[in-house]
């Protein structure tokens, strides 16, 4: 396996197409939005630059990646020499069913598909082309270039063979696998998606200040991360799509907080927009 296509330049998208070059992979991350893609480009270089001025890769070693990524706003094109296509698309199904439905007409026989998705079934979306076997789920985290785990889940249909590829794959990113199968949620969302909603909870019921609340779950819980650090990060709206669908397929307990849709409506998405659960206007963490 040698060219891997990326479709969508979001946050996942950039970061999947970075590991994927440094991995040794010739890389196409497109995207339909020339803006979106310019500031992927953009940002892609500025880790390759971190990378290299904390000694973390050697200026050979990030110029030979970036030579093997190229950018485009055609997913036809490119997809026809595709071994493997990445898609990287807001977790919305309809989106996901007409991304597929195109890369299936144009990919070889051979390609496999991967979706990056924290929530939705590998085999839906493999219902979607007349190839399931080779369809996979790569759960990605973010950031992708610092997290060092991809979620691999086998749909249905998923082959023994597609696992085995993906999981190659993923090594060669430098990332650690989990594989398993094809349950709402997977693993990690839906414990995720648990803590962050009952953070929301617990704020609507006044119980603590957020910064209180990630200070008691990072400190005495030792993550990382705080719920509403990770929820800012990722995007409040991705967070309630996640818990929806959860919500539909597993039932109550899921149902969203309703501060979390009341933020949600009022456009407070956390880092992209600037405002979240925290305020990131002036460049605050």
């Amino acid at each position: 396996m040698n060219n891997i296509v990326v479709i969508g330049s979001g946050v996942m998208g950039r970061g999947i197409a970075y590991v994927s070059a440094l991995g040794g992979f010739m890389t196409t991350l497109i995207d339909i939005n020339e803006s979106q893609l310019k500031k992927a480009e953009k940002e892609i270089q500025s880790i390759f630059e971190k990378g290299v001025s904390l000694g973390k890769l050697s200026p050979e070693l990030a110029a030979e990646a970036k030579e093997r990524i190229e950018f485009s706003v055609s997913l036809s094109k490119h997809v026809l020499e595709a071994d493997l296509v990445i898609e990287a698309v807001p977790e919305v199904m309809d989106i996901k069913k007409n991304i597929f439905e195109v890369m299936d007409q144009h990919a070889k026989e051979s390609c496999l598909f991967a979706t990056n998705t924290s929530t939705m079934s590998p085999t839906e979306i493999g219902s979607y082309t007349k190839r399931p076997d080779r369809v996979i789920a790569m759960h990605f985290f973010n950031p992708v270039h610092k997290m060092p785990l991809v979620e691999i889940i086998r749909g249905l249909e998923t082959s023994d063979e597609t696992v085995q590829s993906i999981k190659l794959v993923a090594q060669k990113m430098g990332k650690e696998t989990v594989v398993i199968n094809e349950f709402p949620g997977f693993v990690t969302s839906r414990i995720s998606a648990l803590v962050g909603n009952e953070a929301f909870y617990m704020l609507q019921e006044g119980v603590a200040t957020p910064e209180e609340i990630d200070k008691a779950i990072k400190l005495g819980l030792n993550y990382p991360m705080g719920p509403f650090e990770l929820g800012d990060l990722v995007g409040l709206d991705t967070r309630l799509n996640n818990l929806k669908y959860l919500h539909s397929k597993l039932g109550e307990k899921y149902r969203p907080a309703p501060l979390l849709e009341q933020y949600v409506i009022a456009g407070r998405l956390g880092r992209k927009t600037g405002r979240g659960v925290y305020d990131y206007s002036n460049g605050g963490e």
